[in-house]
């Protein structure tokens, strides 16, 4: 062999690596989002003190019910709150008082520990969809959700670089027994992916098996010192706390772990028309529901959490991406930071039937409200369809692939010197073009964030390539990650331990579908 020859064998090994390194499947994940931009206040002082005191009015005067919790009734009682019945009237500045013992913000562990994330202060974490019944995708429309889907977006999730957390019930398999399919979403958030995820809240029990299966996972001494789920506790407003979701809140915060407290509020059905009135309404019962944590255990990480929706009074249905919902969310957001409290809302929320321009705005208008309005903590921030009746496959990664902007507006405007471009400036002059200069060639990989699903092509270009619309080019990339998902290693002694525990859960009881 020649000394041409070697060279050329070199030169073509070494391309041959190019390529594989640039065909290689390639899981990233950003960093949580570390807001360094100003929020939009819409309240100013004299609104936020009438809101804060008419809450505390509310608290006092009407109360709130906690039905079926003789524990919880006695809890307030002992800590100076008046209870007739079921109902428990608490005096003013109570709850503001016991709210001060819960955290700012606080870590989530997830079993990789480059995948925590801090809740709370500057950061938004950004999770997914959360409980349809139903999914949808191009090929075989709308249906019920199987725990084959279920699976499917949990993998989708984890392929997602913009997602920070794998969330929770990312759709709601039917095909799994009603008191059984959390163990088998909980071991698919635990084994098809890495990052932090959340517990089951649809009765007491499921919510100790939850911190039982992370027991295994984490280990035990572990589970008890840190944060390792944060599950959604709503309110069935107005101003009600029911005994299925209080009693998944019980052992959540018995455990350490954290809880969003959140109204799921309808404005016009179950809060007031007006911005004030159901804000009013919404501090009231999350004054209520992270007091009552701290009654459980002082220090119990927690959320300020708001969903409000308004309606459409011609057809009574919800909707979504409105003036109304973002002032709410932005004074919410207030509010919360009074009370020294990381804050939920927001998502890619919309009434629409399919990924179209109307999904399209209605869950642009609330991603970046949630981003401006200072949201710690993002729940459906991808994948929600039909207000929330539907997880698609096509508009989780169009929603997805959006995220990435988020990221970008929450960097700020840089101003260091090579930000400025003085010297850029300088050598293009008058006239000129930027395309060759020395600024361009050092930045132009990082300068703009770029889409990974969008179509920018030229018209000749696109309409050759089958004039695909963004739903098409979404459903394609849906196969792709599918395709390309990789899971991360475990342990397979705490896979073993894990299916084993699945498995005596399920055999020590009947199924039950309702």
């Amino acid at each position: 062999m020649t000394d041409t020859d070697t060279r050329r064998r070199a030169r073509g090994g070494g391309g041959a690596a190019r390529r594989a390194e640039r065909t290689a499947v390639r899981i990233e994940c950003a960093k949580y989002i570390e807001r360094n931009i100003p929020v939009f206040e819409v309240l100013n002082e004299e609104a936020l003190e009438i809101i804060e005191t008419n809450a505390e009015t509310l608290l006092w005067e009407v109360g709130v019910n906690f039905p079926s919790n003789p524990k919880a009734l006695d809890r307030w009682r002992e800590a100076g709150a008046e209870v007739d019945g079921e109902r428990v009237r608490i005096p003013r500045g109570l709850a503001r008082e016991l709210c001060k013992t819960a955290p700012s913000s606080y870590t989530q562990h997830a079993r990789n520990p480059e995948r925590n994330v801090e809740i709370g202060g500057k950061g938004l974490v950004l999770a997914p969809v959360y409980g349809p019944p139903f999914v949808r995708d191009a090929e075989g429309g709308r249906r019920y959700a199987t725990m084959e889907d279920f699976r499917n977006f949990v993998k989708l999730g984890y392929m997602s670089k913009w997602l920070h957390h794998s969330g929770g019930t990312v759709c709601e398999p039917t095909d799994v027994p009603v008191n059984k399919r959390h163990l088998d979403m909980l071991h698919a958030h635990m084994t098809l992916s890495d990052k932090p995820f959340m517990g089951s809240v649809t009765e007491p029990s499921r919510a100790q098996d939850s911190v039982e299966m992370c027991e295994i996972l984490f280990g035990k001494e572990f589970v008890q010192n840190n944060a390792v789920m944060t599950s959604l506790i709503n309110i069935n407003s107005p101003m009600t706390f029911d005994d299925v979701m209080m009693g998944a809140l019980e052992v959540y915060a018995e455990a350490g772990q954290g809880c969003i407290i959140s109204p799921f509020i309808v404005g016009g059905a179950m809060a007031p028309v007006s911005v004030a009135g159901t804000l009013t309404q919404v501090l009231a019962e999350v004054l209520a529901g992270i007091a009552y944590s701290q009654l459980i255990r002082k220090g119990a990480p927690v959320i300020f959490g708001t969903f409000v929706t308004s309606i459409d009074m011609n057809s009574g249905a919800p909707t979504f991406g409105t003036p109304e919902a973002s002032m709410i969310l932005y004074g919410a957001g207030q509010l919360a930071r009074r009370l020294n409290l990381p804050f939920r809302s927001g998502g890619g929320l919309c009434g629409s039937k399919l990924p179209d321009a109307q999904a399209a705005y209605e869950s642009a208008n609330t991603l970046n409200a949630a981003l401006m309005g200072g949201v710690n903590f993002m729940l459906h921030a991808c994948g929600w369809l039909e207000g929330g009746l539907v997880s698609s496959y096509e508009k989780f990664v169009m929603d997805a692939d959006q995220l990435g902007i988020l990221h970008r507006l929450a960097e700020g405007v840089k101003y260091d010197e090579n930000a400025q471009a003085m010297a850029a400036i300088r050598e293009v002059g008058p006239g000129g073009h930027y395309l060759g200069c020395e600024h361009t060639q050092a930045n132009f990989k990082e300068a703009f964030w770029r889409t990974n699903l969008l179509d920018y092509k030229p018209f000749e270009t696109w309409y050759e390539e089958g004039a695909r619309d963004t739903q098409a080019l979404a459903s394609l990339k849906v196969k792709k990650m599918l395709e390309d998902y990789q899971q991360p290693a475990l342990d397979p002694a705490l896979a073993e331990a894990l299916a084993a525990y699945v498995a005596n859960k399920k055999a020590s009881m009947p199924d039950a579908f309702t």
